[in-house]
């Protein structure tokens, strides 16, 4: 079997470039206090930048714009994207748009593509998806409340969806919906493009989180309340067929989860070079930090814990590649949950080692930090996907017909006495 760790030059190179683009071009807006509108003409040179260095919209074909990189690759870019929450927009990979485009690739119809796919691939516009409720996990949309329902060739929509990303500065939403509420769990829900001015459509507020404490109205990276009240939309809404709604959503979130780690990884190794950084001036107790046991003792197990989850994560993304998203499920669930440890810990031990100036707004710690703890419920919380990994991993596992452990002495002794009985004969007649 082949095993290749290496990256091919031409591509390592993009990679290169990619690195020295965020650092020099797309870090610095951070700083600034951006409307959304203020934000896209900002960042309009900059994606032309990309789209010249062929690197728009990397996660989609060709046909469609884009590069047709397999997960690996894309884990790659991600790796350099993650480090900045601007860096995905810049690059037109960006959630949910990217999630939303692969649905709208696989099952959107030529005028669905035509209306809704192109404009969001060009950066004309930009969606959201809604699955979460207040009353109904997002983990479990088998318990959806939100209903669409029949009347004549429309379909009503009604119902309450919350945490809803960048629904204030979508021109569309996804929306999931029950269709049958008495088919078969997996069978009850679809899925409906819904312009954001349709009538009955309310982006209630942009709702206050530990990530972002005093949300600005229009601004890129809101979580949103949003109620539907009778919003009518026809067949040329659906996507798919009704009761597709579960199984689309899966060809989003495998891929997603992937991305989402390699995005973790670059945002822990931004929070890995400030310790380092910091490790080689900050002076107390008689030498440097660097030369304290405890501090070397954090870079070291920060190295090794981003070394594992880099490998982990490309490997479950190479799974994909070679063998499909079901293939790699079990790989998918452990990245998700053990990538969100990763990202907090070094993110904190970044901040224990800056003190005072780490828990102060002067660095961009304390935000990676507030941002790291959704890391632990994105995507379905981490319990969800432990048991998930458990369930997949005793599937391999069976009771012993005697209930006797496998790995029981006395009885393997006695199997090995009789199985070896000659020579333990000899073995004793010699001696």
């Amino acid at each position: 079997m082949a095993w290749d760790f290496s990256t091919d030059p031409e591509f390592q190179r993009k990679l290169d470039w990619m690195t020295a683009f965020v650092r020099n071009e797309i870090r610095p807006l951070e700083t600034l206090e951006l409307t959304w509108p203020q934000l896209l003409e900002a960042i309009a040179p900059l994606q032309q930048e990309v789209k010249a260095q062929q690197l728009w919209a990397a996660h989609l074909d060709p046909e469609l714009g884009g590069q047709g990189y397999g997960q690996v690759k894309l884990g790659l870019m991600h790796e350099i994207l993650g480090s900045s929450p601007l860096g995905p927009l810049v690059f037109g990979c960006q959630a949910p748009d990217s999630g939303n485009a692969e649905i709208l690739a696989a099952v959107g119809t030529d005028e669905q593509k035509r209306l809704w796919l192109e404009p969001l691939l060009s950066g004309e516009k930009y969606s959201a998806f809604a699955l979460t409720e207040p009353d109904n996990a997002g983990a479990d949309p088998t318990n959806l409340q939100t209903t669409a329902v029949r009347d004549g060739d429309n379909w009503v929509l009604n119902g309450h969806k919350w945490f809803i990303s960048n629904a204030s500065t979508a021109d569309f939403v996804i929306v999931v919906a029950v269709t049958d509420p008495d088919a078969e769990r997996h069978r009850r829900a679809s899925q409906f493009i819904v312009p954001i001015d349709a009538p009955g459509l309310d982006v209630v507020r942009d709702i206050a989180s530990m990530e972002n404490p005093s949300p600005r109205d229009n601004t890129y990276g809101s979580h949103c309340e949003v109620v539907l009240r009778d919003v009518r939309v026809g067949d040329d809404a659906l996507l798919g067929n009704p009761g597709d709604g579960f199984l689309i959503s899966q060809k989003r979130l495998g891929p997603g989860r992937i991305h989402h780690c390699m995005r973790w990884i670059g945002q822990s190794n931004r929070a890995f070079d400030m310790m380092c950084e910091r490790a080689t001036y900050r002076f107390a107790h008689g030498s440097v930090l660097g030369e304290k046991q405890t501090i070397r003792n954090w870079i070291a197990d920060s190295a090794a814990e981003m070394q594992a989850l880099r490998l982990m994560t490309l490997q479950a993304a190479w799974v994909i590649d070679t063998q499909g998203t079901k293939a790699a499920r079990k790989e998918i669930a452990m990245i998700k949950y053990f990538g969100a440890k990763i990202l907090h810990d070094i993110i904190d031990r970044s901040i224990q080692t800056h003190g005072s100036l780490g828990f102060s707004s002067d660095l961009p710690l304390d935000f990676m930090y507030r941002a790291a703890r959704a890391a632990r419920l994105y995507d379905g919380p981490d319990e969800v996907h432990r048991d998930t990994v458990a369930k997949l991993i005793l599937r391999g596992y069976e009771a012993p017909a005697d209930r006797i452990p496998s790995e029981h002495v006395p009885t393997r002794r006695r199997a090995a006495q009789e199985r070896y009985a000659d020579l333990l004969d000899e073995v004793l007649a010699s001696t």
